[in-house]
């Protein structure tokens, strides 16, 4: 069953409101949310992919309790692709997570903060993307058409700015830096680190460039961890990207990756204020339960 004019010309509007939350969100700095001082908040909720997983996605906000708590954050990333389907087509229903965030985010402007990911990035500019022989793109499309029937490409032209409106990086003051991913091969040719405090051009998010590779990067090695780490100034790097058996993965002395889609699925609340090490961060991760 098609969904209502009135809840189409809602989900519309709620995505335009969505993308002038971005843009103005206290804190953001070109691509990059900073927290200005100690009245911005005292605690961030770091959360991993999450694919399309509801019922993850309602204990993070059970947990988050940002009603409760007006001075916590809340880090979201990756949320299409994956899920449960429609069983009329077979079309994803992982955009009802995508409508989600974006509530969440004109609810609580300054407090959620939506990473750009590698798999909304394809969403919008049409990079393909296969799992388990299934076009991705094309059962999300299927999704978009069984709840919104010929309004389906309106809905994509109201949540493509927000996607491209979301920032690329959330930066603690501890030597904290999260991104959805790290580059390939940083190590050994020089990263684009202006993309993190500069206005994007339309182009650069189309093509296979800086941004590209930040959300699509799967290099691991200590050296490359170390030298994006020395680029973006900061001492440990938590990500998501990179399915976890166990829920999180520190696969070098800089990086920390956070699964939230997954049974064992994590997430850490930080002090925004307080320097931690990895060991320290790693303490502190809990399982969605």
């Amino acid at each position: 069953m098609v969904a209502t004019v009135e809840y189409i010309e809602n989900i519309i509007a709620t995505f335009e409101q969505a993308t002038e939350a971005n843009w103005k969100t206290i804190g953001r700095e070109g691509n990059t949310i900073v927290p200005l001082d100690e009245e911005w908040g005292d605690e961030i909720m770091i959360t991993g992919d999450l694919h399309g997983n509801r019922r993850n996605l309602n204990l993070i906000r059970r947990i988050a309790d940002l009603d409760n708590h007006p001075k916590r954050h809340l880090v979201l990333q990756e949320v299409c692709h994956g899920g449960p389907t429609y069983p009329a087509n077979g079309g994803c229903m992982s955009h009802t997570l995508l409508e989600d965030v974006a509530k969440l985010k004109v609810r609580y402007r300054d407090r959620v903060h939506f990473l750009l990911s590698n798999h909304e990035l394809a969403e919008v500019t049409d990079y393909p993307i296969q799992k388990h022989r299934q076009m991705l793109n094309l059962l999300f499309r299927l999704g978009l058409q069984q709840m919104y029937g010929s309004a389906a490409d309106k809905v994509r032209e109201a949540f493509t700015p927000f996607i491209l409106s979301c920032p690329l990086a959330v930066r603690l003051p501890g030597g904290i830096f999260i991104t959805h991913s790290i580059p390939e091969k940083v190590d050994s040719y020089r990263f684009d680190k202006t993309i993190f405090s500069r206005q994007l051009e339309p182009v650069e998010l189309l093509g296979r460039g800086p941004v590209f590779d930040l959300v699509w990067g799967r290099d691991y090695r200590q050296e490359n961890a170390d030298a994006f780490a020395r680029a973006v100034e900061a001492e440990v790097l938590i990500n998501g990207h990179e399915p976890c058996p166990d829920g999180f993965a520190t696969p070098n002395s800089r990086q920390i990756i956070l699964d939230s889609c997954g049974e064992k699925a994590c997430y850490v609340i930080l002090p925004i204020q307080q320097k931690a090490n990895q060991e320290e961060i790693v303490k502190r991760i809990q399982r969605l339960k």
